[in-house]
């Protein structure tokens, strides 16, 4: 029979779901007021959680600043577990919820910009045809955010641009990465500009436009700096660095700026009339879009249909 230390039994004992729901909302909001307010309760008695969980811990969990509060080492440490902690009861409840009621479950979806535009929605779609009672939650964020976050369990998958395998971001944590289609790169301006009807036939003629570019974390902005590199030219000056496809789409409707965006999104656009392709011979392959798992947790059955509708959608894509 295996033996739990007299202390580790003492300290489970001592923890409650609800001190842990409260430390874990003080992490993300960075600050006890409004943990406090997210939660419906005074901030006393927010402090008083922390400070009983600081006297179970043996340890301080949080430190002042003149911002609110941040976590001290131990803090961050506390912090990733309780993520984990709190995924798993999750987990739990979907799980017994299904097998009692036969309730159809809920999947959290971390997506990047390549997904968003449609390759995420259409899939949705189709899973809520086939099982309204499915609870779909997306979170957009780069994969600096997303990766982590799966990990610890917060979200059941990420969907979007895998990175490539030589990137640390590719095994820092214990994923796997499962390719759907190859996508291309196109260059995109505002169907009611100018610029889109101009005869562009390289990138050097767009050199001194201004430009969208993805941020600095994200994977494929190496792939467009590669592009810029290769044709011998230097990054454009004026930039807005951007993942938020609602945001990009807005600039390049309201403004003459030249966009990156994957073929299977831009062609939604340019089929609704807001966007123009711009052939490019350089502007080469976009990357594999597919979707990234837990490598130690089996799926949920709502995740798995919402695979398999992925999976579904995903060949269509690639096939048009």
């Amino acid at each position: 029979m295996h033996r739990f230390p007299l202390s580790q039994i003492g300290l489970s004992r001592n923890l409650k779901l609800s001190q842990l729901l409260t430390f874990d909302r003080v992490i993300e909001t960075g600050s006890i007021l409004r943990a406090a307010n997210d939660l419906g309760l005074t901030q006393p008695a927010v402090t008083k959680v922390i400070q009983e969980l600081e006297s179970s811990l043996g340890g301080v969990l949080f430190e002042r600043s003149n911002r609110g509060v941040i976590p001290t080492d131990l803090g961050r440490v506390v912090g990733r577990r309780v993520k984990s902690l709190l995924a798993e009861f999750r987990h739990m409840t979907d799980e017994l919820d299904h097998f009692r009621f036969g309730t159809a479950g809920h999947v959290m979806v971390g997506t990047l910009i390549s997904a968003s535009a449609h390759l995420l929605p259409m899939a949705i779609t189709r899973l809520k045809a086939r099982s309204p009672d499915v609870l779909v939650t997306v979170r957009e964020g780069p994969t600096a955010q997303l990766f982590p976050s799966l990990a610890t369990g917060e979200l059941d998958i990420v969907v979007g641009r895998l990175p490539e395998v030589e990137l640390p971001i590719a095994d820092a944590f214990p994923l796997t990465h499962h390719p759907l289609f190859d996508d291309a790169m196109t260059i995109v301006v505002g169907s009611s500009h100018a610029l889109a009807r101009e005869p562009i036939g390289s990138l050097r003629e767009l050199a001194d436009r201004p430009w969208i570019l993805p941020t600095m974390e994200s994977p494929l902005r190496l792939s467009v700096e590669r592009m810029f590199r290769e044709a011998g030219l230097a990054l454009p000056t004026d930039l807005v660095e951007s993942l938020s496809v609602l945001t990009n789409l807005g600039l390049l409707i309201e403004s003459p700026r030249v966009a990156v965006m994957p073929r299977v999104a831009a062609t939604q656009f340019v089929r609704a009339g807001l966007l123009r392709v711009l052939d490019i011979p350089e502007s080469g392959s976009f990357g594999t879009v597919g979707y990234s798992v837990r490598s130690n947790k089996e799926l949920s059955p709502a995740c798995e249909a919402f695979v398999a509708c992925l999976r579904e959608v995903a060949g269509a894509s690639a096939e048009g």
